[in-house]
């Protein structure tokens, strides 16, 4: 693995971070023959099997993203076969359900987020705070106070440069 980015590129930063707890979670499927599984499949597949088929809507409700968002990961989902979709009550509806492929490989993500949550108890005695608890303070903080609002007060004069539109 690189070393990581300097503090002050905090964006840089967390995609470190993220890709490096996301690659490894991905390699541990990899090394069992799923190759195209994903750690954000986890989420899902787990809202799937606590409360049975459900909306896009709901899902992504269930998994605390947004509808756009949970769409992407479902589409992904089902090119990897492991949800079909049917249309709901409402025509413009769809349901997500679990395929026979997500049911065989549920075994392995039970015991992947099992050993993860351990490894994640690990990594955070290594930290000054668990790294969820920092994480879900910075997500409250930025709810309260967006980071847009926090550069607009910085002070920090913006220029608008003189760069000609692009044609479309």
């Amino acid at each position: 693995m690189r070393d990581a980015p300097e503090a002050a590129a905090l964006g840089t930063l967390l995609r470190h971070v993220l890709d490096a707890l996301d690659g490894d979670v991905a390699a541990v499927y990899a090394e069992r023959g799923v190759p195209d599984y994903r750690p954000r499949f986890s989420p899902y597949l787990r809202a799937l099997v606590d409360n049975g088929p459900l909306s896009i809507r709901d899902l992504g409700g269930q998994v605390g993203v947004t509808h756009s968002a949970a769409s992407q990961t479902v589409a992904r989902m089902r090119r990897a076969d492991l949800l079909d979709l049917r249309q709901g009550t409402d025509g413009r509806q769809r349901i997500a359900h679990l395929t026979p492929r997500a049911h065989a490989l549920l075994p392995l993500v039970e015991a992947e987020w099992n050993a993860t949550t351990a490894a994640m108890r690990d990594l955070d005695a290594e930290l000054p705070m668990p790294l969820s608890e920092l994480l879900t303070r910075a997500a409250r903080a930025l709810n309260r106070r967006p980071m847009r609002q926090r550069i607009a007060e910085s002070g920090t004069a913006l220029p608008i440069p003189p760069i000609p539109p692009v044609d479309a």
